[in-house]
């Protein structure tokens, strides 16, 4: 379905939220949103898939519609595996479950910074930190560190800014030119950008590789770049 959720004028612009409506159209939404996407999925899927080899768990932590668990599964035929993805917004897990019917995939409710990823061998965090608050973060890292399997593989994607102005601008006009490419109107766009701007705080490529550091993640590396979106990799 065609994302026009924000097609139409706003009296009030509220906080963008996971609702139902959404959900309804949200392939559509972050295939012509995020540059990139279509390639951050499947290849997060393919490392994640060789990460678990025969046996493990990997959870896909803010699963949304359970993209990146089916890209995990569809990249390891082993029956000894399972991918647990967790969401709190509960349109999200009911449209997982219906997307994904792959019997070694399991769908919780649930607060991620409440999961227990106990033995993890892959634990990954796509386009999830922007969406907590900054102070949540770190704890969070620190705690999925501790608890996952040693030597284990923490996937993270995230919309990123740039120090140095110039550049900020540049990547961010690029970005806007790009949704328009995609036939997003200036309405439309201008309308979602006040409705993120109190829940989408993004952090620089630098803090994002420091702050594993400091949760106890080894080997952190940008494996992906496009635009002003960014993926890394580390290990526990």
């Amino acid at each position: 379905m065609r994302d026009t959720v924000f097609k139409n004028v706003k009296e009030n612009i509220v906080d963008f939220a996971f609702n139902e409506e959404v959900v309804a159209v949200f392939p559509d939404m972050i295939r012509r949103s995020v540059p990139g996407y279509e390639t951050m999925v499947p290849v997060t899927g393919l490392l994640a898939a060789q990460a678990l080899g025969t046996s493990g768990t990997a959870y896909d932590l803010g699963c949304s519609l359970g993209a990146t668990t089916l890209a995990i599964l569809s990249q390891n035929t082993s029956d000894d595996i399972n991918v647990v993805g967790v969401d709190n917004a509960p349109a999200m897990i009911e449209g997982a479950k219906n997307a994904v019917r792959d019997p070694r995939a399991i769908f919780l409710l649930e607060d991620i910074t409440q999961t227990s990823v106990k033995d993890a061998k892959v634990v990954v965090l796509n386009l999830v930190l922007q969406f907590l608050a900054p102070a949540e973060r770190e704890p969070l890292l620190q705690r999925i560190r501790q608890e996952m399997a040693p030597g284990g593989m923490l996937l993270l994607s995230e919309k990123v800014s740039h120090e140095s102005q110039q550049l900020r601008a540049f990547y961010d006009e690029t970005h806007l030119a790009w949704k328009a490419a995609n036939g997003y109107s200036a309405l439309e766009i201008s309308q979602k950008r006040a409705a993120l701007e109190n829940v989408m705080r993004i952090d620089s490529e630098t803090v994002h590789s420091q702050r594993l550091e400091t949760a106890g993640f080894s080997s952190v590396q940008q494996w992906y770049r496009c635009l002003n979106w960014a993926s890394f990799v580390a290990y526990a």
